[in-house]
């Protein structure tokens, strides 16, 4: 009866701070983790310590785990290897040991401090992409370099998760035997569960299991406590085993499915986790430790930014993008609140020490989203070469275009904005194109030499790029927040420029209509008529027939999608595919 009261006042709180406290607009860690300081045995009494709530929060951090590997994939990794080995892990090496060694220095032993530096060497993923999808941000240079380090510090928890119960146990001499033993087994296990089940097994159980729903659920949290109890048993933690399942389960076509199943389960344990966490600050306590809480936010928001900035610009980013990254990235996380949590639950810290931390960390959340919505006055308070870097680009792609007029700009020089400008220079049409990435540019240089180098969400770009006496931009961006953020800017430097986008669904199309593009070709549709088109010719009916038939259809859809704009008869149709 104790456990089921236990559970129902959880169960209530997780509610009451979802409905109220979101109201406030508080990332949702920082909501549960206040909520649980305020009802804790500490502040109201209303939750106590028991092995109930305890074990909760460890299958809360056991499912974050679970789809942090659900969400890994190696051509990701591949992708992004040159940021991950080299950014990220230059990052965590280095905010670890500038954190260790702090609190080394305020007496702490040297397991302590090291884990509270690689606490304090995370960030929130969560809030982080939240706020840049909010800004349009994510496909900046900025916004790709943070979410690469985001990623490498979440891997880099697996390892602290290992061996955080390995320090736990002391043993002197046999510490260092123990640990890399425990990362032997950590290494053989994850390579005998991706590698054998992942491939061999957990395939042909999820197709039999997926010939039912409620099986296929079952099955897919059998996996990942059985994964999470076999670690635990190996000497592992259950957050290892629990990535390791969610690991093999990534390498199965069943991956959507299964991160759809469970993240109700996810989310709700999660935010059970983080209510236990909030249950370890004491409120008592925080007046007296305020100097030092202070002192520990400045230093890591301060301290962090500088050290995410300088490994940036030594990797050979700009100044203004390092200082942009480094703002973003001026926090501690989920990760920086749970390995703290796992440190406190095995002894690793004393219940009191661990307060202004953990205090500082939820404050440093707090912080992040204001942080990093002002990122760009900021950074441009900070460094006085922001803006004159920027400014020589721009005066750089002014000076070369001179007075070219009625030209077409083209946002992204990716595989369709190559094709389009290859196309234009076919038929004689003046057009540049501009890119931020710099091997897209050289490619694009060496082969059209029309091609520079900008940062198109930027409005001082556009305007060096001619867009006052432009015939038309186009947008062709993958990304709906890039797209969207061009042609915000775009409309409010020149409000008569025609402005084309790409679409790749319908809330994409809808979004880009109402900003105010002229046309958006959607590639769903588009891909289907090809197709269409294809398949008709295939079977023998005449090529005149079946392109009459596929222009009446694209007509007639283009039409229905701009029933609702007040100008219909003032549009040009655009018939191009992607």
């Amino acid at each position: 009866m104790e456990t089921l009261t236990e559970l129902i006042k959880l169960l209530l709180l997780a509610a009451v701070a979802v409905a109220l406290l979101g109201r406030l607009r508080l990332p949702p860690v920082v909501s549960y983790v206040l909520l649980g300081a305020a009802t804790g045995p500490h502040a109201l009494g209303w939750l106590g310590e028991t092995a109930t709530i305890h074990f909760l929060g460890e299958l809360g951090i056991a499912f974050l785990l679970f789809t942090l590997g659900l969400d890994f994939s190696i051509s990701q990794f591949v992708a992004m290897r040159r940021v991950l080995l080299v950014l990220g892990s230059a990052q965590v090496v280095a905010s670890t040991l500038s954190g260790a060694a702090v609190g080394w220095a305020l007496g702490l032993p040297w397991t302590s401090a090291t884990i509270v530096g690689g606490a304090l060497a995370m960030s929130s993923t969560a809030i982080i992409v939240k706020q840049l999808r909010e800004q349009h941000e994510l496909q900046t240079a900025h916004g790709r370099l943070a979410v690469g380090i985001l990623l490498f510090q979440d891997l880099a928890a697996i390892p602290f998760l290992v061996v955080i119960p390995i320090l736990a146990q002391g043993g002197g001499g046999d510490l260092g035997v123990a640990l890399a033993w425990a990362l032997v087994k950590g290494v053989a296990v994850a390579a005998a569960g991706v590698l054998l089940l992942g491939r061999r097994v957990l395939r042909p159980l999820l197709h039999q299991a997926g010939a039912s729903r409620e099986l296929f659920t079952l099955t897919v949290l059998l996996l990942t406590l059985a994964a999470a109890w076999a670690t635990q048993l190996s000497g592992l933690s259950l957050a290892f085993g629990a990535f390791l399942a969610g690991m093999m389960l990534s390498e199965t076509e069943y991956r959507h499915q299964v991160e759809d199943e469970i993240r109700p389960f996810r989310d709700v344990l999660l935010g059970l986790f983080f209510i236990v966490v909030g249950m370890q600050l004491n409120p008592a306590l925080l007046p007296a430790a305020w100097p030092s809480i202070a002192a520990l936010v400045v230093g890591l928001v301060i301290g962090k930014g500088v050290i995410v900035a300088l490994v940036a610009r030594a990797y050979g980013y700009r100044t203004p993008e390092a200082v942009r990254t480094g703002l973003v990235l001026a926090h501690g996380g989920e990760f920086s609140v749970a390995l703290l949590a796992l440190a406190m639950g095995v002894g690793l810290f004393d219940a009191n020490a661990s307060q202004p931390v953990l205090a500082a960390i939820v404050i440093s959340m707090l912080l992040a989203p204001i942080v990093v919505r002002r990122g760009a006055s900021l950074a441009a308070m900070f460094t006085r070469t922001g803006d004159k870097d920027d400014s020589a680009d721009e005066k750089a792609l002014a000076g070369v275009l001179g007075d070219t007029r009625d030209h077409v700009i083209v946002c992204g020089y990716g595989r369709v904005g190559s094709q389009l400008v290859r196309i234009l220079r076919e038929h004689d049409y003046a057009c540049i194109a501009i890119d931020n990435d710099p091997d897209r540019v050289k490619r694009g240089w060496e082969s059209h030499g029309t091609v520079y180098y900008g940062d198109a969400t930027r409005r001082g770009v556009l305007e060096a790029a001619g867009l006052e006496h432009a015939a038309a931009v186009v947008l062709s961006f993958d990304n709906l927040e890039s797209s969207l953020q061009v042609m915000h800017e775009a409309r409010a430097a020149n409000p008569d420029v025609p402005v084309l986008a790409r679409a790749a669904d319908q809330r994409s199309l809808d979004a880009l209509f109402d900003a105010g593009a002229r046309e958006v070709v959607p590639e769903a549709m588009e891909t289907s008529l090809i197709l269409a088109t294809q398949l008709l010719m295939l079977r023998g009916t005449e090529p005149a027939q079946v392109i009459a038939r596929m222009n009446a259809i694209r007509a007639e859809r283009y039409r229905l999608l701009r029933t609702a704009e007040p100008e219909e008869d003032t549009r040009t149709t655009l018939r191009a595919s992607d």
